[in-house]
């Protein structure tokens, strides 16, 4: 692992590690009546629509470095919204990205993306035609907002899934994920599959050192939370998940001023929050 990593050694063909990293948030909120939920859904809606979603992942594909080639978006009826977005490792020549496969210069204009944030995320320009696609490297997002029938809590849950192939790692971007979204529960999953080989045929399993997601989340970010991590080293599986600490009440209503609630009150909306925050975060229903 460190001779791969210190001495940048000479392979044998293609970096063929493949790294995936998982980010997954709920933001909750607390919205009293059926209107005021379903205007929160409807908030949520339009807030992380689908275009401010991939000016999300554009940003992602320009910190590791790579090469938008195509993007594929879509908002949904009643609600939610989904992107995904193909990428390249290194600057592809324009006449071997198949046409039918880029979106093109007209969508990033669509954005707000001048010129040099165009070319600075390494998109190609030439041409608008749209094309579903996946490949090995890849950066997807989708997005499910929904609301308890009974106790008046909303939940909007984002998953974002980056996919890598060869030297590029995604987990840089962990810090800019978090400023992004609201984010009261975080769970992430990275894990490295496959080998690459030096010229004597030598297999290296991992390319980078790595005892912890945290080690790659901003300290500050993390006296936020509570976390735990629950990590398979052998198997190259890493998995972080994080609990927001502190409730603010005020921060948690939708068109209510915390003020106008009655103290008692204020307490029984705050255990319901904390309630449906430690389910998710547990995985189980607390009776």
């Amino acid at each position: 692992m460190n001779e791969l990593e210190n001495n940048k050694i000479k392979l044998y063909g293609f970096n063929n590690l493949t790294k995936t990293l998982s980010f997954n948030i709920y933001d909750i909120c607390y919205a009293e009546t059926e209107r005021e939920q379903k205007d929160y859904i409807a908030y949520i809606d339009e807030q992380y629509n689908s275009e401010r979603l991939t000016k999300i992942l554009i940003r992602v594909a320009e910190m590791i470095g790579a090469q938008v080639l195509n993007i594929s978006k879509q908002d949904y009826e009643p609600q939610g919204a989904s992107v995904n977005v193909l990428i390249a490792e290194e600057r592809i020549s324009p006449e071997n990205i198949d046409k039918s496969c880029n979106r093109g210069k007209p969508f990033f204009e669509e954005i707000g993306m001048d010129e040099n944030s165009i070319k600075k995320s390494g998109a190609s320009q030439d041409t608008d035609t749209v094309h579903a696609h996946l490949d090995k490297s890849h950066i997807t997002v989708h997005t499910f907002p929904e609301y308890h029938p009974d106790n008046s809590i909303s939940t909007f849950r984002v998953d974002i899934d980056i996919a890598t192939c060869g030297e590029i790692s995604p987990l840089n971007t962990l810090n800019y994920l978090i400023d992004s979204f609201d984010s009261d529960i975080i769970t992430i999953d990275y894990r490295i599959r496959g080998f690459t080989r030096d010229i004597s045929g030598k297999k290296f399993f991992t390319d980078h050192n790595i005892t912890s997601i945290q080690d790659y989340i901003e300290p500050e970010k993390l006296k936020i939370y509570d976390a735990i991590d629950v990590n398979v080293y052998q198997s190259n599986i890493f998995h972080t998940k994080m609990l927001i600490k502190e409730i603010r009440l005020q921060n948690y209503l939708f068109n209510q001023d915390v003020y106008e609630i009655a103290p008692k009150k204020r307490l029984e909306i705050t255990d319901r929050l904390r309630k449906e925050m430690i389910e998710i975060y547990s995985g189980m229903n607390i009776y």
